[in-house]
């Protein structure tokens, strides 16, 4: 997903995407520690290079100190940045404080690409994580699908109270 003063711009297609079907697990590239998984991803920032994780693991240290960004895409930001427990290699940040253009992803995790790896489960393979798109397919498709669900276990529960009712009433007459 690509996001401009907080409105979401475009959505990126391609023959590598990571979507919701592919489990995988986020890596440090350094020294493979396990940093998060994919049910912990929500998107990510092109123009930042980084993956929008809403959970990590605890081997990802929030460093105490924040930092002020002064030009680029961090102008106007004050952030922490994030390392892996294990070899302390920088692997991310998350932004305490932004302008529009970045208050969707405000005290979000953002793992560089460029620092990660991603163990894809259903493969057995590990690929860069550059490599990959982390798209997120349509919420109003999801929304869809669980309103299917509860609909039908509605209707269920309504047969079920309308036998119910009828033993009811045949056991008092």
């Amino acid at each position: 997903m690509e996001f401009n003063e907080s409105l979401l711009i475009k959505r990126i297609h391609s023959d590598k995407i990571a979507n919701y079907q592919q489990r995988m697990t986020l890596h440090c590239l350094q020294c493979n520690t396990v940093l998060g998984d994919s049910l912990g991803v929500c998107g990510e920032i092109t123009f930042m290079d980084s993956v929008v994780c809403l959970r990590v693991t605890d081997d990802v240290v929030v460093c105490d100190s924040m930092d002020k960004g002064r030009k680029g895409e961090m102008a106007n930001c004050i952030y922490s940045s994030l390392k892996c427990r294990s070899c302390c290699c920088a692997v991310g940040k998350v932004i305490h404080s932004a302008p529009s253009r970045l208050a969707v992803v405000r005290s979000m995790f953002l793992l560089h690409k460029a620092n990660i790896s991603c163990y894809i489960l259903n493969c057995h393979s590990m690929v860069k994580a550059s490599t990959l798109t982390f798209d997120m397919k349509p919420l109003r498709e999801n929304m869809n699908k669980v309103r299917q669900q509860f609909e039908a276990q509605l209707d269920q529960m309504c047969r079920i109270k309308s036998r119910l009712m009828d033993r009811s009433v045949t056991s008092e007459s």
